[in-house]
């Protein structure tokens, strides 16, 4: 199956989608950093980039004249910084709004299937009207703004002609568009990592299709920490140093205590867990080859507390120091704090240990904190190529029987 990707950064969406099976025929990202960490990884032959079409460029002048319609797959993250928690949340009054262009190469190329990622903020009540527009030009991307339009006039237009009927019964292309807000620490993440995934199906294939069932709970972590005490068994820590029970997690145990142990999921994955193998950075002389220096500078303060070994990550963010970055830390077994090295956070957002990231430290962590988890693409992309082949065998075996 054939894909694009879109505002690839460094990667993290586009691997979990080859992992999936998917050949990229485009890889577009505008930043140089982040196109030179998947040029350096091309020329060290990693495998899930080898064979990527990198263009260095702004996907609003992208050629698509080589491209044919109907794709299998469009997948990208358009910049979060619009939207985003930390960030001016200016949405559509912000020139770095890609979802104009994503939805504009959408109606262009009709794909059979998209993947947009984009961060929780899009969803808070402040950019409700907006994030529905977003969804509603998802749905019918050829319904396109007039001239002299605005946005607000554009979604009611949407609004009255989808609920009238008409855009399905004068053959508008149309999308079955399914948004879901995922919590990453619930599919194996080690990271406590709230990200909007909005998928959709062209619906002339008649597929249906929900989001992949959560894998992964807090309360089977902390059954096996306070109750079996078998992940203190795993990472070999001796009784005496294990952690005790938080006045946070107290009334929870106690209701696991009274309940048989959840089997039906997995343990959160943590810190500790996602750190293990990898030297105390403090004690290395040299690890560049490794993306594993030591940093200095870590402080904690108020609001910026970093992560505890024996939980999932807090939510890696796309800066270094200050606010952006003050919870790229970890807190050590003493309580004090130090910076996550790039390979522990590439570690945290599950890029395999052989991809490189290019950069200064301040860089690379910026690539990693707007990054994908590799392993949630995987899961997500996973499941759509699952029913876009489930939809070729069924329309094969129409086109037989019509044969026959």
């Amino acid at each position: 199956m054939k894909s694009i990707e879109l505002f690839a950064g460094a990667g993290g969406l586009g691997m979990g989608v080859s992992l999936a099976g998917f050949e990229h025929l485009a890889v577009v990202e505008w930043n140089k950093w982040a196109c030179d960490t998947i040029r350096e990884n091309q020329e060290r032959g990693f495998p899930l980039v080898s064979d990527w079409a990198l263009t260095q460029g702004d996907v609003r002048t992208f050629d698509l004249s080589m491209f044919p319609e109907g794709i299998d797959l469009i997948a990208g993250g358009p910049p979060c910084q619009p939207f985003s928690m930390g960030g001016k949340h200016r949405a559509y009054n912000d020139n770095r709004d890609m979802f104009p262009a994503t939805i504009n190469i959408i109606k262009q190329l009709k794909p059979r299937a998209f993947i947009i990622e984009n961060v929780k903020g899009l969803t808070r009540p402040t950019f409700a009207n907006y994030y529905q527009y977003i969804l509603l030009q998802l749905e019918f991307p050829e319904v396109s703004l007039r001239n002299g339009e605005d946005w607000v006039d554009h979604y009611h237009r949407l609004q009255a002609e989808k609920s009238s009927g008409r855009l399905h019964a004068r053959g508008y292309l149309a999308y079955n568009v399914i948004p879901t807000l995922v919590n990453a620490a619930n599919f194996g993440i080690p990271q406590k990592r709230e990200r909007v995934f909005i998928v959709g199906f062209r619906d002339d294939q008649g597929i249906e299709w929900s989001f992949p069932a959560e894998t992964h709970s807090l309360d089977r972590l902390l059954y096996d920490q306070f109750i079996s005490g078998t992940y203190w068994d795993r990472h070999k820590i001796a009784k005496r140093k294990r952690a005790t029970v938080s006045n946070i997690f107290e009334s929870r145990v106690a209701g696991l205590r009274r309940n048989d142990m959840p089997t039906k999921q997995q343990p959160w994955q943590t810190v500790r867990d996602a750190l293990q193998g990898l030297p105390d950075p403090e004690k290395l002389d040299d690890a560049l080859h490794y993306n594993h220096r030591y940093q200095g500078g870590a402080k904690s303060y108020p609001g910026h507390t970093g992560s505890p070994l024996d939980l999932p990550a807090k939510t890696l963010k796309a800066g270094d120091h200050g606010v952006p970055g003050g919870e790229n830390m970890l807190v050590k077994e003493n309580g004090a704090v130090r910076y996550f090295t790039v390979r522990e956070s590439a570690r945290i957002q599950t890029f395999p240990d052989g991809y490189v990231l290019h950069g200064t430290w301040s860089e690379t962590m910026r690539q990693l904190g707007n990054a994908v988890p590799v392993r949630l693409a995987h899961v997500v992309a996973s499941s759509v190529a699952e029913k876009l082949l489930q939809s070729e065998m069924t329309t094969f075996r129409k086109r037989l029987v019509g044969e026959n």
